[in-house]
């Protein structure tokens, strides 16, 4: 299955492009699947139907789904404190209803993952059109399942479980409780659900399409979520120029607002593919307006995003860890080894990322930006690198 995330800058009318999109996949004979964050109804007004919290057909092969992040929260409560009993009852605590339970933060953004992962996971469908929130939280989503799992890892490491039977002995011993099995075993199917989101982003069919107006201010928004995409190892499909309007001739007012927008596609012209899509004048509603827009059609497999790491020992004695970061800046570069993980800020962003299994035999000698590409330079350490690699 295909996986296409759409994203842009608010107000953009990423939303009605999303929608354009999966009608369009559906009418071509795709099976699709349109997976909304809005809270509102907006993919049901650009679609001329309602819309809800389960998946539900409104068009041949085209269904729609806006996941409710208060009953899934409602329903998470509800099992850990089913699994927590136990401790809840020597606490003397108090449970919590359904009907006072309203989400936390955070829990809209993983209900919304979650159902990501069902929605991949299903094989009901062949594309899967995904409306993410605007910039930067879209940004945020994207990153959450890869965070979430190493704090996991780092809280509860898996490895732990095997001593299991010295828990007791353990526990007198430190003077303090220790966890639970059933601490582990929650810690564990939330690492395995993560995974499977994580596994659905880095898919080489899973791609990005971004949704902006032309101007200035969409500029600056892109500029920052092309570095951020490309430090999360996301592909930029295509970007969406929307509500391009026409050429008026100069002596109309709109002349200026016109030559505005010609001016940043022809900019973005060389760093996306970029694919303009018509002003109607009016907001998109019903199938006629999205099929009017002519959005591009979602092509097949392309090449994924790699971090490639070069042998450079025969002539310059290291390895060479290849890292695309177009529009990153050398001064907001950054570059923390810690064990066998690297630490890469890059901007506002920052991630966490394990180093190839090579590399972890070998210490950071250098690095270097050269034409949007980060080059990190790894040395050989003599200690670990077997000596007929020397």
């Amino acid at each position: 299955m295909r996986t296409i995330l759409i994203t842009g800058p608010g107000g953009s009318g990423r939303t009605t492009v999303a929608a354009a999109t999966a009608l369009g996949a559906a009418r071509a004979g795709s099976r699709t699947l349109l997976l909304s964050a809005e809270r509102a109804d907006t993919p049901g007004t650009a679609l001329g139907a309602s819309t809800g919290a389960r998946p539900a057909e409104i068009a041949p092969r085209l269904s729609v789904w806006r996941p409710d992040a208060a009953a899934g929260f409602r329903q998470d409560l509800a099992d850990f404190q089913s699994r927590a009993a136990s401790v809840l009852d020597l606490l003397g605590a108090a449970r919590l209803d359904a009907e006072e339970v309203t989400p936390l933060p955070g829990a809209e953004e993983l209900t919304f993952l979650r159902a990501l992962r069902d929605a991949a996971l299903s094989e009901r469908y062949d594309l899967l059109v995904v409306d993410l929130p605007p910039l930067p939280r879209a940004l945020a989503l994207l990153a959450l399942p890869e965070e979430l799992r190493r704090y996991l890892r780092r809280l509860l490491p898996p490895e732990r479980q095997a001593a299991r039977a010295l828990r007791p002995v353990l526990g007198k011993l430190a003077g303090v409780p220790m966890p639970a099995d059933w601490l582990y075993e929650t810690a564990g199917r939330w690492d395995t659900e993560l995974a499977a989101v994580e596994a659905v982003l880095t898919d080489r069919d899973t791609a990005v399409r971004l949704v902006a107006e032309p101007g200035p201010a969409a500029a600056r928004a892109l500029r920052t979520a092309r570095l951020g995409l490309a430090l999360r190892g996301l592909r930029t499909e295509a970007l969406v120029a929307n509500r391009a309007l026409p050429d008026t001739g100069p002596d109309t007012w709109l002349a200026g607002l016109v030559a505005e927008q010609r001016k940043a596609i022809t900019e973005w012209e060389g760093e996306y593919d970029v694919r303009p899509v018509p002003h109607l004048g009016r907001d998109p509603q019903g199938p006629d307006d999205l099929a009017a827009l002519a959005v591009p059609v979602v092509t097949g497999t392309d090449r994924p995003v790699e971090w490639p790491v070069a042998d450079r020992i025969a002539e310059d004695g290291v390895l060479v860890w290849h890292i695309p970061l177009p529009g990153a800046i050398r001064e907001e570069l950054d570059l923390i080894r810690r064990g066998d993980e690297l630490v890469i800020t890059a901007g506002p962003f920052r991630r966490i990322v394990a180093l190839p299994s090579a590399l972890r035999r070998c210490t950071v000698s250098g690095a270097g930006l050269r034409e949007g590409e980060l080059r990190v330079r790894f040395a050989p350490d003599p200690g670990l690198w077997p000596a007929a690699a020397r």
